[in-house]
């Protein structure tokens, strides 16, 4: 049963949706606006130090939460259909997540479109990666995360990660990914009027201002097509009442088809990327505090693996 915030929530994304109008172009600078503005109404659950970096030339900012002594490491890459979001709109996201899984993360202000489309964003995300391992981060200590627009690119990361032979993450984690950006799954008509967080005809254009000359089945933008052997453990968070339900439906099963260890957890009631507002929702911190045990468990394992044997 959902909680009496969600009910609540709901209620008010439900409302809001109504009286938004569905047509009409779509405004970039509006968007971006709409989503700083969220990320100022959203607070991290405990106290937190963000300290600005340039990770390979690419803006982005250290988020610690209070009391952090581990050595495990989160790149978070946020979401906003690949022409918004920030660093500062997914602060509190980020902390949230990086306390749940006692780890500091990284996250960046990749390049957005349509200024910068298709694989600006991707290739960021590949030198902050990098910039991690340079900065002598064992891979082992690395989890990579992203929320929808930042899903599909982490999912993307790790594919390119395998294509050139660098060390992979221990773990990955994935918030109601966008990972197919030809809109072709059946949750985009099935979902349509449950989901109040996702206009489809503007994610649709949002699809084809990222992609500019590239097809919307181009694997490394819509990951969902690309050969997903070899990746670490992944873990897909996605509500049940979102039009991008089978983007992660459809991305579990690839997985799996393809040999990699894959918990996929669908939520009843939750709307798109419900984990953003943890300062509100019971639902959002049980989440959190499941997406912070499996990278606490799959860095562990993997740092396990890697030790000598304790001599008798």
């Amino acid at each position: 049963m959902l909680s009496w915030q969600a009910r609540t929530l709901r209620s008010l994304l439900s409302a809001k949706n109504f009286l938004s109008p569905k047509l009409g172009a779509m405004d970039v600078e509006r968007a971006r606006a709409n989503l700083e503005m969220a990320g100022e109404v959203v607070r991290p659950i405990i106290h937190i130090d963000h300290i600005g970096v340039l990770a390979n030339g690419v803006p982005g900012e250290w988020v610690i939460p209070a009391g952090t002594g581990s050595e495990r490491v989160i790149l978070y890459l946020h979401g906003g259909a690949y022409n918004a979001g920030s660093t500062r709109s997914h602060r509190a996201l980020a902390a949230n997540i990086a306390y749940a899984a006692r780890a500091r993360a990284l996250t960046i202000d990749y390049r957005l479109a349509p200024e910068h489309p298709y694989p600006a964003a991707l290739l960021d995300a590949l030198s902050a990666y990098q910039w991690l391992l340079d900065s002598g981060i064992r891979p082992e200590q690395i989890a990579i995360a992203g929320d929808s627009a930042g899903g599909g690119l982490s999912v993307a990361l790790l594919a390119t990660l395998r294509e050139r032979g660098l060390p992979m993450p221990a773990a990955a984690v994935v918030l109601s990914p966008w990972t197919d950006l030809s809109a072709s799954g059946e949750s985009w008509q099935e979902n349509a009027r449950s989901d109040y967080m996702i206009n489809g005809p503007k994610l649709r254009e949002a699809a084809r201002l990222y992609l500019k000359d590239a097809s919307p089945q181009t694997p490394l933008a819509s990951p969902v097509y690309a050969k997903l052997e070899g990746l670490p453990p992944l873990l897909i968070q996605v509500g049940s009442d979102e039009v991008l339900l089978s983007d992660s439906l459809r991305l579990a099963e690839n997985a799996r088809l393809s040999g990699v260890d894959v918990t996929l957890e669908v939520w009843d009631g939750m709307q798109h990327v419900w984990q953003f507002a943890a300062s509100l929702l019971p639902e959002a911190r049980q989440a959190i505090e499941k997406i912070g045990k499996f990278i606490r468990e799959r860095t562990d394992a993997k740092q396990a693996e890697g030790r000598p044997p304790v001599a008798a």
